[in-house]
C-alpha cells in the first residue's frame, strides 16, 4: 500500500521515480565514509568524514606517493632482516633480497606487503622514523590536518596512527595526479622482478578493480582495530570520483553504491 501511494504521488507531482532515487543518498555500513570529486574536492556524500579513524593499509597510499616523490625508482632496495620479519600481509621478502624501488612499490601496493613498506621506508628515508616524518610532512602539505602516521604500513598504533575519511580522499586525490602512482594502484597483476632471486607474480588485494566499470584504484586495508577499509576510485569521461569507506563489513557493495550515486548526481553515464 505504501509503495502504491508513493508511486501515485510521484505521478501526480510529475516526477520520475529514477530522479527521486538518484537524489537520495545511499545508506552505507561504514563507520566513516566520503565521496569526493577528485578534481576540485567537492564532497558528494559524507558520513562522519572528519571522525578520527584507524587507516590500516590505506596508510600505504601516503607511503607510495612519498616514496615516488622522494626516491629514485631505479635505486636498489636491499631488504633488511627487520623488514623481512615484519608481521601481517607480506610480499614474502627475504633478508638480503635486492630489487629496484619501482619493483618494491608495485609489490607493496598489490599484495599490501608490510615487509615491502618497511624496506621502502628504510631505503628512501634512511630509517623508518625518518621516512615516516616525510609521510607526515606530505600529509600536512596536502592539507590532511587530522592525519598522523607512526609507521609506513598501517599496523595498529591505537594512539598516534590515525586519519579521517576526508583526509584519505584528499591525499588520494593529490596522489592520483602522479601517473606512476595511478598506474600502480590500477594494476590487477604484476611480475615483481628481483635482482638476486626469481620473479614473483602477484595479484592485487583490491577486488573492486574488477567489479566496477571505470575502476582505477586504489587501496584496501584491514586490521582488527580498523575493520575492513577501502579507498576506491573510478573515472568516466573526464570525471574521477574517490570513495572512502572505513570500518565497513560491506565495503565492496558500499563502494558501488557511493560511486553509482556520484555519477548519477553528475549525470555521467557508464
Amino acid at each position: 500500500m505504501i509503495k502504491r501511494i508513493l508511486f501515485a504521488y510521484l505521478l501526480i507531482a510529475g516526477l520520475s521515480i529514477q530522479a527521486v532515487l538518484a537524489d537520495t543518498p545511499p545508506a552505507v555500513s561504514a563507520e566513516a565514509a566520503i565521496l569526493m570529486i577528485a578534481g576540485d574536492h567537492t564532497v558528494l556524500f559524507d558520513k562522519q568524514a572528519n571522525a578520527i579513524m584507524y587507516p590500516a593499509s590505506t596508510t600505504k597510499i601516503t607511503t607510495l606517493i612519498t616514496a615516488l616523490e622522494k626516491g629514485d625508482l631505479n635505486s636498489v632496495v636491499t631488504v633488511s632482516p627487520q623488514a623481512a620479519q615484519c608481521e601481517g600481509s607480506s610480499l614474502e621478502l627475504r633478508a638480503g633480497d635486492k630489487l629496484t624501488l619501482k619493483e618494491a612499490l608495485y609489490g607493496m601496493m598489490l599484495v599490501s606487503g608490510n615487509d615491502a613498506a618497511e624496506a621502502v621506508a628504510q631505503s628512501v628515508g634512511g630509517s623508518i622514523p625518518a621516512f615516516v616524518a616525510m609521510m607526515n610532512d606530505k600529509a600536512a602539505e596536502i592539507g590532511a590536518t587530522r592525519t598522523h602516521y607512526t609507521n609506513p604500513h598501517g599496523l595498529p598504533d591505537p594512539i598516534n596512527h590515525y586519519t579521517t575519511a576526508y583526509d584519505l580522499a584528499l591525499i588520494t586525490s593529490y596522489a592520483m595526479k602522479n601517473p606512476i602512482f595511478a598506474d600502480i594502484v590500477s594494476r590487477r597483476v604484476y611480475d615483481v622482478h628481483f635482482i638476486n632471486r626469481e620473479t614473483v607474480y602477484v595479484t592485487t588485494t583490491n577486488k573492486f578493480l574488477s567489479r566496477y566499470p571505470g575502476a582505477n584504484g586504489v587501496k584496501t586495508g584491514f586490521t582488527n582495530d580498523a575493520g575492513d577499509c577501502l579507498v576506491a576510485a573510478a573515472k568516466r569521461g573526464n570525471v574521477e570520483l574517490i570513495a572512502v569507506l572505513l570500518n565497513d563489513d560491506y565495503r565492496w557493495d558500499d563502494a558501488v553504491k557511493l560511486l553509482d550515486y556520484g555519477f548519477e548526481q553528475l549525470n555521467v553515464s557508464k
